[in-house]
């Protein structure tokens, strides 16, 4: 008899933990009024009137609730507000799923956790897993930036948003667009993919590319797959120059220099000037760029200006109201100027450091120091009169109408004339030692070859920036 009464006790205490789990998982309503029927052999339950619906955590008010009991669900009708601890959600219309605790909305829903702001047209938010999924016209906003999207998927406990279909995000300074990101609102972290243009209307820059990694905490962007950037500058008589720059990684930096660094095969055009290097540092704060050679380097950088080419283990350009101001080669500095009416006829100057400066004309001096060579094609009223092959520990050379004015050698200077009747014909045998003409100079129609993305927007941006300048005018 006692053992019976023991597994009596037993059956009922499991009875009633089972009652209690399912009257728990049951959707518990209240109002002003309730009307019961039936409808297909199911029973629903309308309640009217300050409506309030409990299941857990979970609490619902709206003015009218369709509870459909088997089903353990409910239609919920004007002023919906959905809560559970910091998650709030607001709709006119929507509905709520019992069994799976999932919230659901298609005629505009809004969600805040009390950190990110979220709106979309049609949205679900699943509590058991913290996490939302809207679609349609989604839109989040928190203290630093907004998101715009087609789809969002957002998890409270990770504070992560994972957002794909024409992705716009907007801070202060800049605009990102591309076709899937991921955020980390705790830590910063954003990673976007595929179609990506990153837009700094303030510098009216451009940067494209497939693939974006970025740390708002330590201010430092990495750029990837097929990274291509473009500004548009006025130069200081009012006309819109364009700089490109392609390259396979860009870094952006926003310390102090508010540098950009772009690295491997890079390849840069503006106007009449041009380079392709393994790295080039951009520092914006003070208009300087800075190519290197590094340890792993085969060539040197490049730099093509006009009719010049330049080569050195280190190049440092100064810009002054987006113009050239300065220009310093370092270590087997040399430049080789070629000759439109001749093929084979180089001017050719090489030392250990160079500097060039130029003023609004184009260039206006070059300095050179150390082991300085050169070689000058002579002209008598336009026709070919020899060269003269000179060397020295220093010199200065002045121009004037981009051509040749004065030239002034310091320290053992050594010049050698060459009559035409001995060169005419022998122009490949004046040469100095570190002769070398590039032939891969990059041009804007090779760089913007089958790029409809970059093209659609440097029209539209052209147009809109040449309006502006007109309207000042």
């Amino acid at each position: 008899m006692k053992r019976f009464l023991l597994i009596l006790i037993s059956l009922i205490c499991i009875s009633i933990n089972l009652t209690a789990q399912t009257e728990d998982n049951r959707i518990q309503v209240v109002g002003d009024s309730l009307l019961g029927r039936t409808v297909n052999g199911e029973s629903i339950r309308e309640v009217h009137g300050n409506v309030v619906m409990t299941q857990g955590a979970v609490r619902i008010t709206c003015d009218k609730a369709i509870q459909y009991l088997a089903r353990n669900e409910a239609e919920l009708i004007g002023r919906v507000v959905v809560v559970q601890d910091s998650i709030i959600i607001k709709s006119s219309r929507g509905y709520y799923f019992g069994d799976t605790k999932v919230a659901f909305s298609k005629v505009g829903i809004f969600l805040t956790d009390g950190h990110v702001n979220l709106n979309s047209k049609n949205g679900y938010y699943y509590f058991d897993e913290k996490r939302s999924y809207f679609y349609e016209d989604v839109k989040l906003h928190d203290s630093l930036s907004n998101i715009s999207t087609n789809k969002l998927t957002y998890y409270d406990d990770e504070d992560k948003a994972v957002a794909t279909g024409n992705v716009q995000v907007s801070d202060t300074s800049s605009t990102i667009f591309a076709d899937s990101l991921i955020h980390y609102r705790n830590t910063k972290i954003t990673f976007a993919f595929n179609n990506i243009r990153i837009y700094n209307p303030s510098n009216r820059l451009a940067i494209f590319s497939n693939k974006l990694e970025d740390d708002g905490e330590k201010n430092y962007s990495k750029i990837t797959d097929k990274p291509f950037l473009v500004r548009i500058d006025t130069l200081s008589n009012g006309a819109l120059d364009t700089l490109i720059i392609s390259a396979k990684m860009m870094e952006s930096f926003d310390d102090s220099l508010k540098k950009l660094i772009a690295t491997d095969s890079v390849k840069i055009v503006r106007k009449n000037f041009a380079s392709l290097n393994e790295q080039t540092i951009f520092y914006q704060k003070n208009d300087r760029i800075q190519t290197f050679k590094r340890e792993m380097d085969i060539t040197s950088p490049v730099i093509w200006n006009e009719e010049a080419q330049l080569v050195g283990d280190s190049i440092n350009i100064f810009l002054k109201e987006n113009r050239l101001d300065r220009m310093d080669i370092n270590a087997n500095a040399s430049i080789i100027t070629s000759n439109k009416d001749s093929v084979y006829r180089f001017d050719q100057l090489s030392g250990k450091k160079i500097k060039l400066f130029f003023d609004d004309n184009g260039l206006s001096r070059t300095e050179v120091y150390g082991n300085v060579l050169s070689i000058y094609y002579m002209y008598e009223d336009g026709e070919p009169n020899g060269l003269l092959k000179s060397s020295s520990e220093q010199a200065k050379i002045y121009f004037k109408d981009k051509t040749v004015a004065d030239v002034r050698l310091y320290g053992k200077p050594v010049s050698e004339y060459h009559p035409e009747n001995l060169i005419i014909g022998k122009e490949k045998d004046f040469t100095i030692p570190t002769f070398r003409i590039y032939s891969d100079k990059p041009t804007k129609e090779n760089l913007l070859f089958k790029r409809k993305d970059i093209l659609t927007y440097l029209i539209k941006d052209v147009q809109y920036y040449a309006g502006k300048l007109s309207t000042k005018k």
